[in-house]
């Protein structure tokens, strides 16, 4: 179960503090409000890059309000999946959040928040343009919306600007109690499930449902009853942009340039490759599984020792969440960010969110399994390929995720995926 060589060199320790002034709060400019759309983790990126903006205009925050989006089809609030005052008292000295807006500025727009001007800002706005396009309508008016409200900060900001967004991913959004209790609850039993592994266990973001499979536009063997499920999933969800004119679908390519979701199948054969013995104890987090019953059984032959949320907790415990998909993917999330190896098969939020995450509790090093799936396809589509072969190539993806676990933030890129040296130091200077 030791994946990884971490060399000590490497260490990094949190210190998101070195970045925040905490000098006392000037007087506020207004009200900011704003509207995260998307999934978990897009709402975590929407809220932190909020308190960014709130603290670089000197705003006052309040509490995100979620859309209700048509894929997630999430009715939940804020305080339903994140610990609201947790989230305010953590901010206090850096940016001030209220839960609503005071009783004078409602009044003064009628009690409609609609009528409040919506700033449309562009994706990956510039300090610039909040100094000089929105400060001056919130000053003004005394509140300003934002919505939607998503990627609408640029990656690079200011040092201290991007201390907020440090502070509020990593330290300030905690889970609501509800959700914390019964994630812990299934982490102490994964933990204790994996006696044979010292406590240990792989977590496996599985992108195989259905919207996934068609998206894609990859087959899977499953003759004509496939295709006409893929086709019905691609017009309910994407309403015709598979069939316009002169758009060629060719799942073959699609394969060859890494694009299809693996198979449950494919992701056992891979970590045993890699080492993974019949003895690992495995947890599986994904929304519903295409044809479950079919692609689930070869990778519960290969680990026995496997489980997911409906296997970890039990029916009543999981009624509240049930219908609710932000939810679900937060105790995903507590037990993919509590397992010694995170396993990513696609791309996506979570998985870049997770990777960012365990670099922050794990000295830097995100201990994540990113494979190539451009050089999988090499080895799973070859006939002759003998098992020490296909193991040596597992090894040398499984090595390659290894040298990519440490990562300093580029200026193009995430804070949320890469935490250094934003929201983290080296051991020595932390």
């Amino acid at each position: 179960m030791t994946a990884w060589h971490q060399k000590a060199s490497q260490r990094w320790k949190p210190c998101v503090n070195k970045r925040l002034s905490h000098a006392e709060l000037p007087p506020s400019n207004g009200f900011l409000i704003i509207e995260a759309n998307g999934g978990l983790n897009q709402q975590r990126l929407s809220i932190g890059d909020a308190v960014a903006v709130a603290g670089l205009l000197n705003a006052t925050l309040v509490i995100p309000i979620f859309h209700l989006n048509s894929v997630w089809r999430d009715s939940s609030k804020f305080g339903e999946i994140f610990d609201e005052e947790y989230f305010i008292e953590t901010l206090k000295n850096d940016v001030r959040v209220v839960k609503q807006l005071p009783e004078d500025i409602l009044k003064r727009f009628d009690y409609n928040i609609s009528k409040i001007i919506n700033m449309r800002t562009k994706a990956l706005s510039s300090k610039t343009y909040y100094l000089q396009k929105v400060l001056p309508k919130l000053r003004e008016l005394g509140a300003v919306r934002i919505a939607p409200f998503s990627n609408r900060l640029a990656h690079s900001v200011p040092s201290n600007i991007q201390g907020l967004r440090c502070l509020t991913n990593y330290e300030a959004l905690r889970f609501s109690q509800p959700i914390r209790l019964l994630a812990e609850n299934m982490v102490d039993r994964m933990v204790k499930n994996s006696s044979m592994s010292g406590g240990k266990y792989v977590s496996v973001h599985l992108r195989f449902e259905a919207d996934m499979v068609a998206f894609s536009c990859c087959t899977y063997d499953g003759g004509k009853e496939e295709k006409h499920e893929m086709d019905v999933a691609r017009e309910r969800s994407w309403r015709g942009k598979f069939r316009r004119h002169g758009r060629k679908i060719n799942p073959e390519a699609n394969r060859m340039n890494g694009r299809c979701p693996l198979t449950p199948l494919e992701v056992g054969m891979m970590l045993r490759g890699m080492g993974f013995d019949n003895n690992t104890s495995v947890y599986v987090a994904s929304g519903q599984i295409y044809n479950a019953e079919k692609f689930m059984a070869p990778l519960h032959q290969l680990f026995p020792h496997l489980e997911t949320k409906d296997t970890l907790a039990s029916t009543d415990e999981l009624a509240p969440f049930k219908g609710h998909s932000s939810r679900l993917a937060a105790l995903d999330y507590t037990m993919c960010a509590n397992s010694e190896v995170f396993v990513t098969t696609q791309g996506g939020n979570f998985p870049h969110f997770m990777m960012g995450h365990r670099r922050y509790l794990y000295e830097g090093h995100s201990k994540t399994i990113k494979p190539d799936k451009r050089r999988l396809v090499l080895s799973f589509d070859n006939p002759n390929i003998r098992w020490d072969r296909f193991k040596h190539n597992m090894q040398e993806v499984l090595h390659y995720s290894d040298l990519k676990g440490v990562g300093l933030r580029k200026s193009d890129a995430s804070l949320y995926t890469f935490p250094m040296p934003d929201c983290m130091c080296p051991q020595s200077e932390a």
